[in-house]
């Protein structure tokens, strides 16, 4: 498991320094941040759309 998780690591950052580190890790934390706003605005939505057939 833990040669896994090395390699895993290895192959993901190989190459990069530490700042470019830092960013990929906020640029992932901001990308799941937006799809959970994104699910969230389409929860809405489907709602919106639902109260509105129903009101038809």
């Amino acid at each position: 498991m833990y040669h896994g998780t090395l390699y895993n690591w290895r192959s993901k950052y190989s190459g990069m320094d530490s700042s470019h580190i830092k960013r990929l890790k906020e640029l992932e934390k901001e990308n799941l941040r937006l799809k959970h706003m994104y699910a969230d605005l389409a929860l809405d939505n489907k709602i919106l759309k639902d109260v509105i057939e129903k009101k038809l």
